[in-house]
């Protein structure tokens, strides 16, 4: 049974006044908000909202002028990607990343073995490794492409690609998994797929923050929402009260709902 999202499981993510500057331009402006331990926390935006920028500085990717990401406890603004990841704060992209020439499952192996540090020779160690062949092949039902375990990655249909890549996020056990539009191109089937897989996640009780146009999919799927304009968070709050927030519908989501109306 999942985890019920309230105060007693604490907090996970903070991120505290993050300011990044290009130029003249404030990308990020005193960008603050929370993400709670076991909870699906979306953040939306209009394009140009600054969410990319926010993205980048919780992953590690881009270092904030100011302001403060605490995780897990932890002050982690000045840690690299790589540090992040092995404290268990771990990124999924708009964009797929997979060794495509490779079958599903040993894409997942070689995630598994990287994982663990094992020696140089992924591959010889992939095919030999039985441990890892039996979490890769868990980690499959979990993503639920089981049926597609010995196909080649990059024959995979692009909704499949998503659900892949997200495995292999999942393969480093992430405390916490920051997914960056997981819906972006595909159709409603594909979208169905991925809506699934996420709500599967979160009755697991996996910590997940969420970047995603589709709106139709993040009050559906969402615990709490904050919503960036201007490079500030306006608010934050559970779907209903942003559906409502005035300021909000104003700035951002009146327009959107409008468009799935």
């Amino acid at each position: 049974m999942r985890r019920g999202v309230s105060q007693e499981f604490g907090v996970v993510l903070e991120v505290k006044n993050l300011v990044k500057r290009f130029g003249a331009l404030a990308a990020t402006d005193g960008a603050s908000f929370e993400v709670r331990a076991g909870e699906l926390h979306a953040l939306i935006g209009p394009n140009g909202a600054g969410k990319t920028t926010l993205i980048h500085q919780i992953s590690g990717a881009l270092a904030p002028d100011s302001g403060q990401i605490v995780f897990d406890g932890q002050d982690i603004t000045r840690l690299d990607i790589a540090r992040r990841v092995q404290a268990g704060l771990v990124r999924s992209f708009q964009i797929t990343s997979l060794f495509k020439p490779c079958t599903v499952r040993d894409n997942l192996v070689l995630a598994l073995l990287a994982r663990d540090e094992r020696a140089p020779s992924w591959w010889r160690s992939a095919k030999l490794d039985a441990v890892a062949h039996e979490q890769a092949d868990s980690l499959l039902a979990r993503v639920g492409l089981s049926a597609q375990a010995d196909r080649i990655a990059g024959e995979l249909a692009h909704g499949e690609q998503r659900q892949l890549e997200i495995g292999l996020a999942l393969a480093a056990r992430p405390r916490l998994l920051l997914l960056d539009e997981p819906l972006a191109g595909m159709g409603p089937d594909e979208s169905a797929r991925m809506v699934e897989l996420l709500q599967a996640l979160k009755v697991e009780g996996q910590t997940l923050l969420l970047v995603e146009h589709d709106m139709d999919a993040v009050f559906r799927l969402a615990d709490r929402i904050s919503t960036l304009v201007g490079g500030r968070v306006i608010a934050s709050d559970v779907p209903d009260a942003i559906r409502e927030h005035p300021e909000v519908r104003r700035a951002y989501l009146g327009d959107e709902l409008e468009a799935t109306a």
